[in-house]
């Protein structure tokens, strides 16, 4: 009786009202889900309909209240991350753990405070070790789905008159984790056991307090003390003002109200994001690709001998769009986890991409677990983004994360542009590098990491009727903010020598992407410091879309031993500024050093800098739209005078005939322009090849394997996973039933390929499984 009164739409049992545990009460919701396509089977939103006005004034009220503890707990924090870049978010939940809504900022972790609560209903934390009114829980364990250590969470249950009603969680992304290396998402671990401090939904405090064993143990544990003890208050103050709040709606509106509201909410939010699916694309299937590439086996990458490996990761999508709304994302092929610090849980990806889908898709305040109960998600076990092994390192999974995200942007923008929603297209994300990050002694003699969270502002993508945005924001956070050159200053003992646009980093287009910028950096007054680059750095992982070019690629500039100090004594020109043109640097000119770097390779392991050594940290563009020989001379005559764009590339890329005046402003001849680019659409007709012809010789050289070992490796890997992925390779390229490519013909390391243990094999764990594998 119970379920059909539920599937009806009648008033959903609250918890423990009628004797449930967490465990019993979560199951009987995902049963009702699968048996009626409606989350916990509501079929009618009864609250939401017999009092429209009480149902949106206590969505209004709890909203507005995450956000308002958002803005106001992040002015406890001291780190620059969460004070300046708004790396925080709040939000609440029901007692299975599903979200109601979440406040604004790095909103990927919708799902993932989430997957800490259902975890520990699944595991049994009901009993053991208790959950009571007043308890503080901290996680940040990646094997549950956070995204990466530095993410760490708080989480706090809701009682009522003794009855569990939900739960409230806080994120901030901390500055060090303790891991191998300094700074948040170290470069250098290939296994978890590097990736630093690692707690897993452990009960860290009592009656509203943090218990006296944990803060002795956590803060010996990272370099940034301070920092860390901020960052905790900061999301126990947020989380205990919604919980605050919660209470006193129930006092208002009563504890039924409330209940019905905490599951009709949810059943919406899968309502809302159909309806937007029917109204902007068109159904059918979609296919992109995404690659990035690992670079480990340069000499600045201080790995184990397994882990030395050059190679490229794959995640080939297709994206099912059906008639009724709904949809699946299948990722298919892609490679294997790798012993790397890039690999990505489920939760990640699967509650990352609603970040990019409220900029396009479900562009309201109404995100919750709806929009995951609404799409049907396949990552296959064993690939980079479902590890099947409990070693795996995550320390910087945004690496690949936010490259798969921006073909999943390409494929939904083509939906959008076949239903003529061309405002909502976008050409893809920037790659959010690179993360400069380091540490040692600071300028106050303490213990210290750093992690200039500038990446925070990057270019993002070219849209089909405008340019993408300059040196704007991150997929990961749309309210991102480069943040106050003083601020940084004050946290880390490096001095600007520049800020400055990044000119020819947006994609080349009838649309150009966004494009990025650069600090230049002086080490001053630090003692024992290190430095590391993170980033793509070898091959583009932001393609155009429509013609569109990729953004620019990421290089390195370091310079070690320099004569900075005696320069500035001497009032003598030094570098400032920008790095404006790479294949004519002037830096070089302006100084003496011992070593300078200046290279393709953007991952590196721990360097020593010293004080005046320089570290150039450049933020990438976003990619373009459209053919670049469309573009308006107007625009490219602003980028030229605007330092967005080479004089060389507006000739070379864009077909502009262009000049300078007096005042040395550049202009574009329009008549001499319209006549160039006739020629150079005459040039690629002429040295265009039939696509018959260019696939018969790309399938002999697949014959003969004649490829690059990383991408040998990459496909590999893939075929290795998913003999489904080769067996349609195979059939595409037309290849003989017995071919194949195996790891063991490349002669590079195999470990894990074959060995490999996961986290459901530990005593008493049950891992949690939220996608189809």
């Amino acid at each position: 009786m119970a379920k059909t009164q539920t599937a009806q739409g009648m008033a959903f049992r609250p918890l423990k009202l009628e004797g449930q545990t967490l465990k019993t009460h979560r199951d009987e919701v995902l049963q009702l889900t699968r048996e009626t396509g409606h989350y916990a089977g509501l079929t009618k939103l009864e609250l939401k309909e017999r009092n429209p006005i009480l149902y949106n004034k206590m969505f209004s009220r709890l909203r507005a209240g995450v956000v308002h503890a958002r803005e106001t707990a992040k002015r406890i924090a001291a780190s620059p991350i969460v004070e300046q870049e708004g790396e925080l978010c709040f939000t609440l939940y029901n007692p299975a753990g599903d979200s109601l809504m979440t406040s604004t900022g790095i909103i990927i972790h919708v799902g993932t405070m989430g997957a800490a609560i259902k975890y520990m209903i699944e595991n049994g934390w009901e009993e053991n070790p208790g959950i009571r009114p007043g308890d503080i829980f901290t996680n940040n364990d990646c094997l549950l789905g956070n995204v990466h250590p530095c993410d760490v969470h708080t989480i706090v249950p809701i009682f009522w008159e003794d009855q569990l009603v939900g739960w409230v969680g806080g994120v901030t992304h901390v500055i060090d984790t303790g891991a191998l290396g300094p700074g948040s998402m170290t470069m250098g671990p290939v296994q978890r056991f590097g990736d630093g401090y690692q707690i897993t939904c452990r009960k860290t405090g009592e009656n509203d307090r943090p218990l006296r064993d944990w803060l002795h143990e956590s803060q010996r544990s990272i370099r940034t003390t301070r920092y860390w003890l901020l960052d905790e208050r900061t999301r126990i103050a947020g989380c205990h003002m919604i919980r605050d709040l919660v209470l006193d709606l129930i006092r208002e509106v009563g504890i039924d109200n409330y209940m019905r509201f905490a599951y009709e909410i949810v059943e919406d939010g899968r309502r809302s994001l159909i309806r937007r699916i029917k109204s902007m694309t068109v159904p059918g299937k979609y296919r992109a690709v995404a690659f990035v590439d690992v670079g480990y086996k340069h000499p600045d990458v201080q790995v184990p001998p397994y882990a030395k490996v050059d190679t490229i990761m794959h995640a080939p999508h297709e994206i099912t769009i059906h008639p009724d709304g709904t949809w699946k994302l299948d990722f298919e092929g892609s490679s294997r986890w790798g012993w790397h610090s890039f690999n990505a849980q489920p939760v990640s990806f699967t509650s990352g991409i609603w970040v990019m889908m409220t900029q396009t898709l479900i562009p309201t305040e109404l995100v919750n677990d709806g929009a995951y109960y609404a799409t049907q998600f396949r990552l296959p076990r064993g690939t980079w983004q479902n590890p099947d092994d409990r070693r795996t390192a995550h320390s910087y999974a945004w690496h690949f994360l936010v490259s798969a995200w921006s073909a999943i942007w390409r494929s939904l923008s083509t939906a959008y542009f076949a239903r003529g929603y061309l405002e909502e297209v976008n050409a893809g994300n920037a790659n959010t590098s690179n993360w400069l990050q380091g540490g040692g002694f600071n300028q106050y003699d303490e213990i210290h990491a750093v992690n200039s969270f500038e990446a925070a502002s990057e270019g993002t993508g070219a849209g089909a009727v405008k340019d993408g945005l300059d040196h704007a924001a991150a997929i990961w956070n749309p309210e991102g903010d480069m943040g106050d050159m003083e601020i940084w200053e004050l946290a880390e003992p490096l001095i600007y020598l520049g800020r400055n646009v990044k000119a020819n980093t947006g994609g080349y287009g009838k649309y150009r992407g966004g494009c990025g910028y650069e600090t230049l950096r002086m080490v001053y007054n630090a003692k024992d410091w290190t430095m590391f680059f993170m980033g793509n750095g070898y091959m583009v992982s932001d393609w155009g879309l429509m013609g569109g070019y990729p953004s620019a690629t990421g290089y390195r500039f370091e310079a070690h031993g320099t004569d900075l100090k005696e320069r500035i004594e001497k009032g003598l020109p030094i570098p400032l500024g920008p790095d404006a043109d790479p294949d004519h640097p002037e830096y070089e000119k302006l100084m003496q050093a011992r070593t300078i770097k200046r290279d393709k390779q953007t991952m590196t392991t721990e360097t020593i800098f010293e004080n005046y050594d320089l570290y150039l940290n450049y933020l990438r563009g976003g990619p373009g739209f459209g053919d670049p020989i469309e573009r308006d001379p107007a625009k490219i005559e602003a980028d030229l005078n605007g330092g967005y764009l080479l004089p060389r590339y507006a000739e070379k890329v864009y077909g502009a005939v262009i000049y300078q005046d007096e005042q040395g402003r550049w202009h574009v001849d329009r008549e001499a322009t319209q006549k160039r680019r006739e020629e150079i659409r005459k040039e690629r007709i002429a040295r265009a090849k039939p696509t018959r012809e260019w696939m018969k010789e790309e399938r002999e050289r697949i014959l003969r394997k004649e490829a690059s070992v990383q991408v040998r490796h990459m496909f590999a890997t893939s075929f290795q996973l998913s003999p489904k992925f080769l067996a349609e390779f195979k059939r595409f390229w037309d290849l003989p039933e017995d071919w194949n490519l195996t790891e063991e013909e490349l002669e590079v390391p195999t470990f894990g390929s074959k060995h490999r243990m996961s986290v459901e094999q530990l005593p008493d764990v049950k891992r949690l499984v939220l996608v189809e594998e």
